[in-house]
């Protein structure tokens, strides 16, 4: 891959950075990893794997237990040219009460880059300060930003650009929210949220993400009528309405979310052209229609690959 000048500034400026937040990245940075991550998607459709990090390896630990974030990092890495070490709680001595801050100077003598999938977002936040190297967020219960990286590429593959793009996110206020706000905030993207009462996005969170849409001529809106979020978007995106480790409140979620489900009814008030996404997994019937997801509009399947482009721009730029 030759590098102009400017794509050589990147990769100085996000060398050795941890990626634990959209809110840490600028536009441009962010930009920068859609274009690589759409270069390694044509890279690899044309048999040509570009493996820039030959010899470099990356920890993955999960708390949480994961089918696309494991095998996209897993894949990526080694098409990348290096290795990924599946590193689970029940396996090392972090899932027995050592302390974060020993496990983080360890595997930075071990290791060229780490990933965790876990709970607290404290948890990353001290990996990522004791550790010498890069801490990539796979999923904690406040952020989601892997995820959202690969859906602002394949929106943009979709849709043709971001900026001015509407996206209602229809259910619960978590990660996935959190993170489409402030990722759609920093492109100027149009992000509206439609939760009810008791499971809206976090408020200081909620603020960051206009701040950010302020500047760069976006907008958040946050209401509890999925009806108002869908009109004439572009994209409608929704979650689980109970996620890892809320199982058992699955009766009270189904009862708070009765209506917020995305079925055809709600996607009518859409733009004909919409199209719908969802991280997976996902329960049909509930948060959406089987019709919906399974239908001509869905990107579901698009938006689960190119989490694999995503992130390998994610560890060619910071561990490269």
């Amino acid at each position: 891959m030759e590098l102009n000048t400017k794509e050589i500034d990147y990769q100085q400026q996000l060398r050795g950075r941890d990626f634990l937040t959209l809110a840490d990245y600028s536009k441009d940075e962010l930009i920068y990893l859609l274009e690589l991550a759409d270069y390694l998607k044509k890279q690899q459709k044309a048999g040509k794997l570009e493996q820039p990090l030959k010899g470099k390896t990356l920890g993955m630990i999960f708390e949480k237990s994961s089918t696309r974030t494991r095998v996209s990092f897993e894949v990526g890495i080694y098409q990348l040219g290096g290795t990924g070490l599946f590193l689970s709680t029940n396996d090392i001595q972090i899932g027995r009460g050592e302390p974060v801050a020993d496990t983080a100077q360890v595997l930075s003598g071990y290791l060229d880059g780490i990933m965790i999938r876990t709970y607290s977002q404290s948890v990353v936040e001290e990996l990522a300060a004791k550790a010498s190297i890069p801490v990539i967020n796979g999923l904690t219960d406040t952020y989601h930003p892997c995820q959202v990286l690969a859906d602002l590429q394949t929106i943009r593959e979709t849709k043709g650009s971001l900026r001015g793009v509407k996206l209602a996110y229809i259910g619960d206020g978590n990660n996935m929210a959190h993170s489409l706000m402030l990722g759609g905030a920093t492109m100027g993207m149009e992000i509206h949220i439609a939760a009810p009462e008791g499971y809206q996005p976090d408020a200081g969170i909620t603020e960051t993400a206009k701040s950010i849409a302020k500047y760069h001529g976006g907008k958040v809106n946050i209401t509890e009528e999925p009806e108002v979020a869908v009109q004439q978007a572009d994209v409608i995106y929704t979650d689980v309405w109970a996620s890892m480790g809320q199982e058992n409140e699955q009766k009270i979620r189904e009862r708070a979310f009765a209506g917020f489900q995305v079925n055809k009814g709600l996607y009518s008030l859409a733009r004909k052209d919409a199209v719908f996404m969802h991280c997976l997994p996902a329960h049909r019937g509930e948060e959406v229609t089987a019709e919906i997801i399974d239908g001509k509009q869905s990107v579901i399947y698009q938006q689960s690959e190119n989490r694999l482009h995503a992130q390998k721009a994610l560890m060619a730029a910071l561990m490269g």
